[in-house]
């Protein structure tokens, strides 16, 4: 036998009947509908089929008795996964939400000022990605915030009640419109956290509001135990975290006071390599005790602006 024959035999070997679900994405000559076409992501293969993976792990939260903490940034709050995660709390679908200072901000903003798609700002605007946040929100927002803060700090000097970053958002969210996500977390008494809340410019805000009133006093560590409470008091948890950094890991982190979440799915963007708590796929969690060592859990590597309004469709609207 020549070594080209003996090359191909080693090459061309008789194939295993292969196991698992055949690869077949959505068949377009038919009569194309949302929800089969949703249904399709699951054997289409990758990035899809973990969409269609998170779906199916979604839907298991919603049947289940779980607490579903949801974790996300500004950029979520900023575009119109706005409208997707308003959706959820207005409907009492997820519990407990974390969110950056930012997110907060971009929130109550957009209550009073439009946010615009690759718009053509003044100088001074102020972009994330290709959305343009005009300046003179933060103008508003300053406002509002400041009337916030001498609101609870009447308080504190009334009955001694210190404010804490819930409280910020469960007031702020009062005076916002139906299409917040504070208004209708206010609304249906789920917890708003945010570890983060001097960052941004709410961070300047209570930096300077504090130098005027040099004894209010802000408290994290009430949330911190309102967290963990809500944490234990549960019968099962599960998250949903959109984007990575200090939600992600704060609802993880949370959840390993009781031996982690029984479900999760993140969906973002970040790599695994360089070692960050963003890109850390769902087995690191596992390894810390944040998530269970039977964590039904899945990453979708994907931009949360096109896969999220997708999962809620799949897997939370009946």
């Amino acid at each position: 036998m020549s070594k080209m024959n003996e090359a191909k035999d080693s090459i061309f070997k008789d194939s295993t009947e292969p196991e698992g679900l055949e690869i077949k994405g959505y068949d377009f000559s038919k009569q194309p509908t949302l929800s089969k076409l949703i249904e399709s992501f699951y054997s289409t293969g990758f990035q899809a089929s973990h969409l269609g993976r998170a779906i199916e792990v979604a839907k298991k939260m919603r049947k289940g008795n779980v607490t579903i903490f949801l974790g996300f940034g500004a950029d979520a709050v900023a575009s119109g996964v706005r409208e997707s995660i308003s959706y959820l709390v207005k409907n009492k679908i997820v519990h407990a939400l974390v969110t950056t200072a930012d997110g907060i901000e971009a929130d109550v903003i957009r209550t009073r000022k439009d946010f615009v798609l690759n718009g053509k700002g003044k100088r001074g605007d102020n972009f994330v990605g290709n959305i343009m946040i005009p300046c003179d929100g933060y103008k508003i927002f300053t406002d509002i915030l400041n009337k916030t803060l001498s609101e609870l700090y009447v308080e504190q000097k009334k009955s001694g009640e210190i404010a804490t970053p819930g409280k910020i958002a469960k007031s702020l969210g009062k005076v916002c419109d139906e299409t917040s996500i504070l208004y209708w977390a206010q609304k249906n008494n789920i917890p708003v956290f945010c570890p983060g809340i001097t960052d941004g410019a709410t961070g300047n805000i209570i930096s300077s509001f504090k130098s005027k009133s040099r004894d209010f006093k802000l408290d994290v560590s009430d949330d911190v135990v309102i967290l963990e409470d809500t944490v234990l008091d549960a019968k099962e948890t599960g998250a949903i975290i959109l984007g990575g950094s200090l939600p992600k890991h704060h609802i993880m982190n949370a959840n390993m006071m009781r031996e982690g979440t029984k479900y999760t799915i993140y969906i973002n963007t970040a790599m695994e390599g360089d070692g960050s708590d963003s890109g850390a796929l769902p087995e690191e969690a596992k390894s810390w005790g944040k998530a269970a060592a039977d964590v039904d859990s899945v990453k979708v590597q994907a931009d949360a602006s096109i896969v999220f309004p997708l999962l809620v469709a799949g897997a939370f609207v009946d």
